[in-house]
């Protein structure tokens, strides 16, 4: 009868952990589903798929306290029943769950917490992010791509593309319709600037072409290039084309080392692209 009512005491035990279990994991699918869909991304789909094996899983650790619980108390009888084995071994063999198991409510939660940690999002979910999915870009070159910061540079030497700000640039590429343009002084400032995208493998990864790389003999001619283009976002160092353009894009992302006020509420500032995405 004893055992009887070992027995019900931990149906009842495990009665009240499996709701606390179940009010715990509800919590946590709340905050996921919280998530507007548009949102969503194929860590978060992954994040709901693999909660019922979570869930799974815990049940099994939440059964096999009670299984052993129960093996162990037909050891033990089978053990006070074998008059050859001394009552000394038996006391010595018999070790209570609760010195070497975890409670079960530390281990379920335990298990959800870790099937919770957050992920480290790749820079590439960064840049979507950032740019509210936006599809079309235009950015200008010299003080954002290339390390020159005027037209009067390209003419007295080869151009250079920053490297730090490469490997933005190319995850930007991957999902949006890039377009790179310059005001440049000659033909020759055209080339050089050119043949630096070129080398630093800009062309190579399909996302931008040559054709997309746009020249234009005043800062004027820029900003005309992007009203026609229509983007989802515009990259400048100029604030003067920031500012005029702030009716018209959707967004906007002003280069600069100083710290500037906000023009507008679709203009954001930053140092440096990469800066702006973290990546650096």
């Amino acid at each position: 009868m004893a055992a009887s009512g070992e027995d019900d005491a931990s149906k009842q035990d495990l009665f009240h952990l499996i709701k606390r279990f179940g009010a715990y994991v509800s919590f946590k699918i709340s905050d996921l589903f919280n998530l507007s869909f548009h949102n969503l991304d194929i860590r978060t789909i992954g994040a709901v798929a693999g909660l019922a094996v979570a869930i799974v899983f815990t049940w099994r650790l939440l059964r096999s306290p009670s299984d052993n619980q129960g093996r162990q108390r037909k050891r033990q009888g089978a053990a006070s029943s074998n008059p050859g084995v001394s009552s000394t071994h038996s006391n010595a063999s018999v070790v209570p769950s609760d010195a070497c198991l975890p409670s079960d409510e530390s281990r379920a939660q335990n298990v959800v917490d870790e099937f919770f940690q957050p992920v480290k999002p790749t820079l590439g979910q960064i840049v979507r992010q950032k740019l509210s999915e936006g599809r079309k870009v235009t950015c200008r070159l010299l003080g954002v791509i290339l390390e020159e910061s005027s037209p009067e540079e390209l003419q007295v030497k080869q151009a250079t593309v920053r490297s730090s700000v490469l490997e933005v640039l190319l995850e930007i590429t991957k999902f949006c319709d890039l377009y790179l343009m310059e005001r440049v002084l000659d033909d020759e400032s055209e080339k050089r600037v050119l043949v630096a995208l070129e080398e630093a493998g800009v062309f190579t990864s399909g996302g931008l072409v040559k054709d997309k790389v746009l020249f234009s003999t005043t800062e004027n001619g820029r900003s005309s290039f992007v009203r026609q283009l229509e983007p989802d976002w515009h990259i400048d160092t100029n604030s003067e084309i920031v500012t005029q353009l702030a009716r018209f894009i959707k967004y906007q992302l002003h280069i600069s080392p100083y710290k500037t006020e906000r023009t507008a509420a679709n203009v954001f500032s930053a140092p440096t692209l990469e800066l702006f995405f973290g990546s650096a």
